[in-house]
């Protein structure tokens, strides 16, 4: 089922299946809630899961404002409200993995379990990243990329990959969607994008699930264990898409977890 939910970004679709206590699945720049499709049955049989897709993709709105991961972040209270939901397990992706940590840092009372899944924000940038940034920031960049890119960091051909890989390829047809994912890019190098400093804050329980061949940001495991030392810290031999690379190994690392940190709505 599809649900829609107004927000000052405009309609945000969410993919809601399943029953039982809410976990929120936030999918990376670019893609959609389907990303997660490979371990959604998994999670529905225990959870009411809710994959977003965020603005600018999937069956959400394209805002007329220029996008950025700062604005997912202050974008996601609305869509938890949206959703009439006072908490919720989070689990994050990439840039979605950012606007999870924002979450739990700046609305600690809404996220009973955080799950970051090789997440935005931890990076230290230096001149060359900033530049690889600067580039990946361009809609040209962005058209001659799609499908392309997808098959430089996900590392595993899983059915669930060769599904993100060929959406991602449809996407070089859509300008649009091409100056989303740009504009998201260009905000990784503002300083606000980085949490390190603030990641102390976060109470929730938390794991942290890497793809430790993950070429974009598998080396900054070491960067996230030092502002999160706390954290249960699960390394799995994939890309940037664990859970689409080894869904299998994936919900081992992820199902336990949330069966601990997460408490029933009735006994809330």
């Amino acid at each position: 089922m599809i649900k829609e939910v107004a927000t000052s970004l405009g309609r945000i679709a969410v993919a809601v299946e399943g029953e039982g206590p809410p976990v929120l699945l936030l999918h990376a720049n670019p893609g959609c809630h389907r990303d997660y499709d490979a371990v959604i049955p998994a999670l529905a049989q225990r959870y009411a899961t809710y994959a977003v897709d965020w603005p600018g993709y999937g069956g959400s709105a394209r805002p007329g404002e220029s996008l950025s991961a700062m604005a997912y972040a202050r974008v996601l209270p609305e869509i938890v409200t949206g959703l009439g939901l006072d908490r919720a397990a989070v689990i994050g992706n990439s840039v979605g993995g950012y606007a999870a940590a924002r979450l739990a840092i700046e609305h600690p009372d809404r996220v009973t379990a955080l799950v970051l899944v090789n997440s935005g924000g931890f990076s230290a940038l230096n001149p060359a990243s900033r530049g690889f940034i600067r580039v990946m920031g361009t809609d040209t960049a962005m058209r001659l990329l799609a499908g392309r890119l997808p098959r430089f960091y996900l590392r595993r051909r899983t059915p669930a990959v060769r599904e993100i890989i060929a959406r991602d390829t449809a996407r070089r047809r859509d300008p649009a969607a091409n100056a989303v994912a740009a504009a998201l890019w260009r905000s990784f190098a503002a300083p606000e994008h980085d949490l390190r400093s603030r990641a102390a804050a976060i109470i929730a329980p938390t794991l942290l699930v890497w793809g430790s061949r993950d070429p974009m940001v598998g080396m900054d495991a070491s960067g996230v264990r030092r502002a999160m030392p706390k954290a249960t810290w699960r390394a799995l031999p994939t890309g940037h898409a664990p859970f689409a690379e080894a869904p299998e190994r994936f919900l081992g690392a992820v199902l336990p977890f949330l069966d601990a940190a997460t408490v029933p709505i009735a006994d809330q």
